[in-house]
């Protein structure tokens, strides 16, 4: 199986189970869940669930009967997004190549929309009785870090305040992207680590694959806003410009992000490689994320 084809098939499992699960039988309440299910649903590659999968069946485990959470983590990454586009954020009016949820729905209803699936999310992995209740309990108590104010939350309003900030040096960068975007990446691995038995040598390794790996994504991604087509990525192109935004390319320069994403991406493959082939897709995801800049 070729990478893209692991990727359509357990987005494709993804995209299935998430189709079925907002659903409410309240009259008064159908829109927001409309506008919950447009972002839910609208496409994406599924990247976040799909790692969490791919690092259990590094484990050994079945990923079919962790589906649930895998899902849990597309409803946090989606409401992040619905919160990213919104006015007083981004103000971008394309994502998934469909028109935001604050363009079609209004910010108040999209706002509320990404507040109901952070919290849904959280619902979602607490129904999951057939897990260990301790496992469930770890995995809650490290989704909830990640996704807060020590985490994605923190990284989103330092994001805010840097704008128009290219002073803040490599570390501040660094932070921004882990807390922003790695740190979701990190949480769905880590997840999987706990759910799948991994040993304390596995973790230290899907530890350091996780942080490589994430800023190989992040620095990709910020040359994709600078070089990247907007019908083929699905959203605006050179938005972190229009927006003062600290990114890799605009702080340093395009040759030496793309570099950066080359040593990250080498790094993370050293440090899965002692798995062997049972995590093959981990370690090819990284090459395959260059190819998108190459």
């Amino acid at each position: 199986m070729t990478i893209q084809e692991y990727l359509q098939d357990k987005k494709q499992m993804v995209d299935q189970r998430l189709a079925t699960l907002l659903q409410t039988d309240v009259p008064q309440f159908s829109r927001l869940y409309e506008s919950m299910n447009y972002s839910l649903l609208a496409g994406g590659k599924r990247l976040r669930p799909v790692l969490f999968l791919a690092t259990l069946e590094a484990l050994g485990k079945n990923p079919a009967e962790y589906l649930d959470v895998a899902c849990a983590l597309e409803c946090v990454h989606t409401y992040s997004l619905i919160h990213d586009d919104l006015p007083c954020m981004d103000n971008d009016d394309l994502r998934r190549g469909k028109p935001t949820n604050h363009v079609v729905y209004g910010a108040g209803l999209a706002t509320l929309a990404g507040d109901g699936l952070l919290t849904f999310a959280f619902e979602l992995m607490a129904r999951q009785t057939r897990l260990d209740a301790d496992k469930l309990r770890q995995c809650i108590a490290v989704f909830a870090r990640a996704a807060g104010p020590a985490g994605m939350v923190g990284g989103q309003a330092f994001d805010l305040e840097s704008e128009g900030n290219k002073s803040i040096g490599l570390k501040g960068l660094q932070l921004l992207h882990r807390m922003k975007t790695g740190v979701i990446f990190e949480a769905a691995i880590d997840l999987a680590a706990i759910l799948g038995d991994a040993t304390e040598e596995q973790r230290r390794i899907f530890d350091a694959y996780a942080l490589h790996m994430g800023l190989t994504f992040q620095i990709t991604d910020d040359i994709l806003d600078f070089t990247g087509d907007e019908k083929t990525l699905g959203k605006p192109v050179g938005s972190d410009a229009r927006n003062n935004k600290a990114t890799y390319v605009t702080i340093f320069s395009l040759p030496e992000a793309r570099r950066m994403a080359e040593q990250a991406a080498a790094k993370a493959v050293g440090a899965i490689q002692p798995l062997g082939d049972g995590a093959w897709f981990l370690r090819d995801l990284v090459t395959y994320m260059l190819t998108r800049v190459s």
